[in-house]
């Protein structure tokens, strides 16, 4: 396992964020963990970070037990900070809370959804399409992320997103070791259509169960991800 230190020069500019200084750096070191820019097992040393973000060693620190308290990074007495290994059981418990929600959330939309939110969900799909096409398997990621996002937005309860997140933090990560799977790509344009399909129709039993298929295909990629990079997971 890796203890080498990170390479801070990756981390975007804070200005890319909004809120609070400490707000910044935190969503900035996250977004480097979640990307896979900094890789597990290696080291958080607050001076390059405070030396590339321009900011003092306050708002790093107060942003790095943020970051452990969600899990991404352990802080170890006398030794100093990682980034967390994947956890198969963080992974496992994550996908399931992130499905209770999802499923949940497309059974109310599927009766409920207005024309104009129907119309959102196949512009999603369309630049899906495109993204595609152009072979840009990140925007395509995050694509996909922004569309199981509309779902748990259009059920009106503004919490559920935030909280979908939270709880499924561990699975983001771990779908970007994913990304490169050859087809991959396609066949979740298709998954992602047969959901569409559903809630066309209005028809919350179907579009529960295209969603359930769907998002039951990602454990069992992550687990034999497992086998393969074991220097990336926690030992067993």
């Amino acid at each position: 396992m890796t203890n080498t230190d990170i390479d801070a020069a990756r981390l975007q500019d804070i200005s890319a964020f909004e809120g609070s200084l400490a707000q910044k750096v935190y969503l900035a070191l996250q977004e480097a963990i979640l990307s896979l820019q900094f890789r597990p097992g290696e080291v958080l040393r607050k001076a390059p970070i405070c030396e590339k973000l321009g900011v003092s060693r306050s708002p790093v620190a107060e942003a790095i037990a943020r970051l452990a308290n969600e899990g991404l990074v352990d802080v170890i007495p006398q030794s100093g900070t990682r980034v967390a290994y994947f956890s198969m059981d963080d992974i496992r418990e994550g996908s399931f809370l992130r499905q209770a929600l999802e499923l949940a959330s497309i059974a109310k939309v599927a009766v409920d959804r207005t024309e104009d939110q129907f119309a959102q969900i196949n512009r999603n799909m369309r630049l899906q399409t495109l993204l595609i096409e152009d072979d840009d398997i990140l925007g395509f990621y995050q694509a996909d992320e922004e569309f199981h996002e509309l779902f748990m937005l259009f059920t009106g309860y503004p919490r559920l997103k935030a909280v979908a997140r939270l709880v499924s933090l561990q699975v983001t990560r771990a779908r970007m070791l994913l990304l490169p799977t050859p087809g991959r790509a396609v066949e979740t344009l298709e998954e992602h259509k047969a959901v569409v399909d559903a809630i066309q129709n209005r028809d919350a039993d179907a579009a529960q169960a295209a969603l359930r298929h769907h998002l039951g295909q990602l454990m069992p990629r992550i687990e034999a991800l497992a086998e393969t990079r074991p220097e990336l997971f926690q030992s067993r």
